[in-house]
């Protein structure tokens, strides 16, 4: 088998893997970026059809390249992300070896660096930068049996309404992929139920200003997850149709059943939590404090924004919320297919080194993990909360260069 043997070995060829490239070429340190399939691969065979940025184009974006867009607002499809990242790539002349599975990753005997046992031979390293970012394993909860018949898949897998069978739809999980694929369901002429959980439910514009720009303008952006749970906090927002803030009321006005956590199945009925009204009071409060936020921040900095009052204007609670579904028998309500939005797992079980804790997730400090010279990127709360942004990814792979350089 062959041995090919590199500076620094990146695992991954999606936007962490291609910014982490450009900061060590800037940086001179050699170094490879191994890719399983093809470069952004997860943006071109895990995301559905109609998907688009959460961000407008202006914002997720690298430093020193711009989307090809009509407008910095627009919010840019998944293909367009994946024909961005391809060009920046070749734009940093990034050295990727796409077809390129790692296997397994483990120390040399001498503990000289690394060795990454490949689908295409041996790479050994001095150090290795694990790049693949946050989104690694579909999430499925082991509650609807797989005999009773119903099609369930995760969000990973929905491409649109035609792949599914005839049918009402129940989608667990809302976040922004939950809310996104119920509404586009409904939309196609579906009946669908919503289950809702614990949410951030942020303005999309306010006051002239996307919510992204708030975030950077209320140093939110730079917050770190020292709030135990607050790493996974799911977020509700869309940039579908235009972008719009994502309001529950309004699903439901528009056909959407909402429902609370799915939390038991059995004899063909799922059970949900009587927590629907809770989850929406607590995703209103996060909604109000952004607007309180926000105009704090004008009056304090003296900004001339136009005020906008209908911005506080919340509907009628709908009949969903007020006499909540406790628990549903799912062939009466002709559910035949269930799109499970509860997010991914990471799996690096491919490293064989002790560098996780008890929960399986890497030790570090800044991606700098607690095995010299393997680092971690493009991990959400990596350093901050922009961290898995494309934007955020570029700031910390420039931090992990300026690392591996300083050692050599």
């Amino acid at each position: 088998m062959s041995v090919k043997e590199v500076d620094t070995l990146i695992i991954g060829g999606g936007q962490a893997g291609i910014a982490m490239s450009e900061h060590l070429s800037a940086n001179g340190v050699p170094h490879l970026v191994v890719e399983r399939k093809r470069i952004a691969e997860r943006w071109r065979s895990e995301r559905w059809d109609s998907l688009v940025a959460n961000g407008p184009a202006w914002h997720d974006r690298f430093p020193n390249k711009t989307f090809d867009a009509d407008h910095p607002d627009s919010f840019v499809t998944a293909g367009g992300i994946v024909d961005y990242l391809v060009a920046y790539a070749d734009q940093v002349k990034a050295p990727i070896q796409t077809g390129c599975e790692v296997k397994t990753l483990t120390k040399k005997d001498d503990g000289s660096g690394f060795i990454a046992e490949t689908s295409d031979g041996i790479i050994e390293a001095k150090n290795v930068v694990a790049a693949t970012g946050p989104f690694q394993r579909a999430v499925i909860p082991p509650l609807v049996p797989v005999e009773t018949g119903i099609t369930q898949i995760h969000s990973a897998d929905y491409r649109n309404p035609a792949q599914l069978p005839e049918g009402a739809v129940l989608v667990i999980g809302a976040g922004s992929s939950g809310v996104q694929i119920a509404d586009e369901l409904r939309r196609a002429g579906r009946q669908v139920f919503l289950a809702v959980g614990p949410h951030d439910r942020p303005p999309r514009r306010y006051r002239g200003h996307d919510f992204v720009w708030w975030l950077g303008a209320l140093g939110l952006w730079n917050a770190e997850a020292i709030t135990p749970g607050m790493e996974h906090v799911t977020i509700a927002v869309s940039g579908a149709q235009g972008g719009h803030t994502v309001d529950f009321r309004a699903l439901a006005a528009d056909g959407i059943t909402l429902v609370g956590r799915a939390e038991g199945y059995s004899d063909g009925m799922i059970r949900f939590a009587p927590d629907l009204a809770k989850n929406i009071a607590m995703g209103d409060d996060n909604y109000f404090s952004m607007l309180d936020a926000a105009d704090a921040y004008i009056a304090r900095e003296g900004l001339d924004l136009p005020e906008e009052p209908e911005a506080r204007r919340v509907l009628p609670d709908p009949d969903c919320m007020t006499n909540p579904l406790l628990e549903l028998d799912l062939a009466k309500a002709g559910i035949t297919s269930i799109v499970w939005a509860t997010g991914y797992a990471l799996d690096f079980g491919w490293i064989k080194l002790d560098v996780f804790d008890e929960k399986g997730q890497p030790v570090h400090k800044r991606g700098v993990s607690t095995v010299p010279g393997l680092y971690f990127l493009g991990l959400a709360w990596l350093s901050r909360r922009a961290s898995p942004f494309i934007w955020g990814v570029w700031h910390d792979a420039a931090y992990l260069a300026g690392e591996i350089a300083a050692k050599r």
